[in-house]
């Protein structure tokens, strides 16, 4: 089947599959209903490795006279050194600024001006920068990218203009947001010894503490070519895909020390830990509640994202019809299944309407998680959920830039590209018995980390968080 079919028929079925005031959970038993197996076409992607160690994946797609351009780093927020969190997300910005032969901000020229866009992102495991851009521009961006690797300027003036740009994002994303403190404490409070437990946006005191010597020893570290894949997605022909990536990325050396390698190893929990957090800004309380789970690569992530799925996309979900629609203790209600390269987090958490406690919202999350464990889950509303998970993923895979996402989520999270073409198959063959197995190994019967989010009094303006 076209992907452009298949996709109708998942935006057919999805709107069939629209939101309904009822809560699922009321059904009794499961129904006889099923959606049949789909077959995805594979992403046909190529593969090959230079010899200073850059991994090089291309898609090649003419149904648009466009092309990604993604570069990958394999370091991320795990990999930022002691007391200095934020690194990995600092370079995310300082890669845009001057090289040995491009200006600050040089990559907007070079991709706006000619219609097309560039942004990057930083997360526990990867950084990625990629553009989408008009396929006749495709050798200048090669250039441009394989110059901010080689060629970056990591000197004080940009070191100390990007340092302040990161922590006014932490002002407004953490501080300045009445929630942002709540997610930023969920890896910290979730992990114990694992890296993870550092935010990848970092903080203001371990940025201030950096000195520019630090941010150099970090480049050298982590970005080089044998840490890095190269993702080209879109309109271009592969002999001379090849001869551009030769000419600009195979002359840059591989070092000769190896990249170093996050070992530490996240123990099984013994015990529910509770924390307390409090806010200034936030105008009511809110709770959230992780557990720990195995790596993205684990084929029990597919079930986790679906429970995760059933528990809180949207408004016919569980916890929402339980929270927000019929008790009203919460004004809105989240799950999340995070796989990561390491330990992910399975997370609920709810935002309090007014007049109720994290208690309560607390105790109606783990009734709806311990129900979706344990009762019948009728046919119809995992074959909703599951189609709607689909749709969007092949909706993502739609352009080139999607496409080249996909490949790298595989490839850097998952560990091999080849996840791209089995990963939708694994989420369409998930059972009811699969979802009731992963939460009842993973959640319902493993140990919880909870945290109380509380306005501050009006007269207490500390901010705090310790376990209880």
């Amino acid at each position: 089947m076209p992907a452009t079919l298949l996709l109708g028929c998942l935006l057919a079925a999805d709107a069939l599959a629209a939101d309904a005031p009822v809560a699922p959970a009321a059904t009794p038993a499961a129904s006889t209903a099923t959606t049949t197996r789909l077959d995805v076409p594979d992403v046909r992607y190529r593969e090959r490795t230079l010899a200073n160690g850059l991994q090089v994946l291309s898609v090649e797609d003419h149904a648009s006279p466009t092309v990604a351009v993604q570069v990958w780093y394999h370091v991320g927020s795990k990999d930022d050194p002691q007391g200095r969190s934020g690194f990995a997300h600092l370079f995310e910005h300082l890669m845009f600024k001057s090289t040995a032969h491009m200006h600050a901000e040089q990559m907007d020229r070079l991709t706006e001006d000619v219609g097309g866009a560039n942004n990057a992102s930083t997360g526990d495991d990867v950084t990625n920068y990629f553009e989408v851009i008009p396929s006749n521009y495709l050798q200048t961006l090669l250039w441009a990218e394989a110059e901010r690797l080689s060629n970056l300027n990591v000197d004080a003036a940009n070191f100390k203009s990007e340092r302040a740009v990161v922590e006014e994002e932490y002002r407004q994303s953490v501080l300045a947001n009445p929630y942002g403190k709540l997610f930023n404490a969920i890896d910290p409070h979730s992990y114990t010894v694992h890296p993870y437990q550092r935010p990848t946006i970092g903080s203001i005191a371990d940025l201030e503490a950096a000195s520019l010597p630090d941010v150099i020893d970090f480049h050298h570290t982590f970005y080089r070519p044998d840490n890095a894949t190269l993702i080209v997605a879109g309109d271009f022909d592969p002999a001379q895909l090849d001869a551009w990536v030769d000419r600009y990325f195979a002359w840059i050396p591989k070092p000769s020390t190896p990249v170093p390698q996050v070992a530490a190893q996240e123990p099984a929990r013994t015990q529910d830990l509770r924390y307390t957090e409090t806010s200034d800004t936030a105008p009511l309380p809110a709770v959230a509640l992780t557990w720990l789970i195995p790596p993205a690569a684990d084929p029990d992530l597919a079930p986790l994202k679906v429970a995760a799925a059933l528990l809180s996309q949207g408004e016919s979900s569980r916890f929402y019809q339980s929270l927000v629609y019929r008790s009203q203790v919460a004004q809105q209600a989240g799950a999340d299944a995070d796989g990561r390269v390491g330990p992910g987090l399975f997370t609920a958490y709810a935002i309090l309407a007014s007049g109720h406690a994290p208690a309560e919202a607390e105790r109606l999350l783990r009734e709806e998680i311990t129900r979706l464990a344990t009762q019948p889950i009728p046919a119809d509303e995992l074959d909703k959920v599951k189609t709607q998970l689909l749709t969007r993923e092949l909706r993502q895979r739609q352009t080139a830039q999607g496409i080249a996402f996909a490949l790298g989520q595989a490839t850097l999270i998952e560990g091999s590209p080849a996840r791209v073409n089995s990963d939708l198959a694994a989420l369409q063959a998930v059972t009811a018995d699969d979802v009731q197995r992963v939460l009842k190994h993973y959640v319902t019967g493993a140990h919880s980390v909870s945290i109380d989010y509380l306005p501050a009094p009006k007269a207490d303006h500390e901010e705090t968080g310790h376990a209880k």
